[in-house]
């Protein structure tokens, strides 16, 4: 915790069809952002955090394995198999889809939660979407509060991360380290979210999303 107090972490992450999905390209992504200053790197699939945690032997990781087709809305690490996985490719925090929507395999978020403090000796961050799940999250043992998913689930797809005011209202609230995800573009963005009293920023797109920030460009200059 203290290694990412009031830092960078850099998410190094890759569509699945983009030349940039493979390990050892996420390795060297994550090992430039570390270069570079970021404190932490968060990292897809147990064998993209193998080639990270080979790069960069100290380096905090935050794993999660994003699980598609299992006929449920919660991906991020939906089960306590997934995380096993995360842990023994050798992430240090584990996150999960700490959302209030039922899992693929009828397990509770909580008891996964506790399953990887107790079975796995790891950290836990909650990727949650609203204050009702970050609540809940937090009452269940999660070290990390995050808000990865605001304004991508059902509940709050009509809402536009960052929102600054539901930072403070987390940080007011929950007394657990909040962590802000999704939505940061600028470093301004970064450095506001952080003098709210957020513990750490994680940036993704706006730093390593070389494809969807070219669609972007593109989209934006043939309209």
């Amino acid at each position: 915790m203290k290694a990412l107090k009031s830092s960078l972490i850099v998410s190094c992450q890759a569509p699945s069809d983009s030349p940039l999905h493979q390990p050892e390209m996420i390795g060297a992504i994550a090992l430039a952002s570390i270069m570079n200053g970021a404190k932490g790197v968060r990292i897809d699939s147990p064998s993209h955090i193998r080639a990270v945690r080979t790069l960069a032997p100290s380096i905090p990781i935050i794993g999660l394995w994003k699980q598609m087709g299992l006929n449920s809305s919660v991906y991020i690490t939906p089960r306590y198999e997934d995380a096993v996985a995360v842990s023994e490719a050798g992430a240090d925090i584990i996150a999960v889809d700490a959302t209030l929507r039922p899992r693929p395999n009828g397990e509770q978020m909580a008891d996964i939660i506790a399953k990887i403090k107790s079975n796995l000796g790891r950290l836990v961050m909650a990727d949650i979407d609203t204050l009702e799940s970050a609540i809940a999250s937090s009452q269940a043992g999660a070290d990390f509060i995050g808000t990865t998913l605001y304004g991508y689930t059902e509940d709050t797809v009509h809402k536009t991360p960052p929102n600054f005011d539901f930072l403070k209202e987390l940080v007011n609230t929950i007394d657990k380290p909040i962590i802000c995800e999704g939505g940061i573009k600028t470093p301004q963005d970064a450095k506001k979210a952080l003098e709210m009293g957020v513990f750490a920023v994680v940036v993704g797109t706006a730093i390593t999303g070389i494809d969807l920030q070219t669609r972007e460009y593109v989209e934006t200059i043939n309209s």
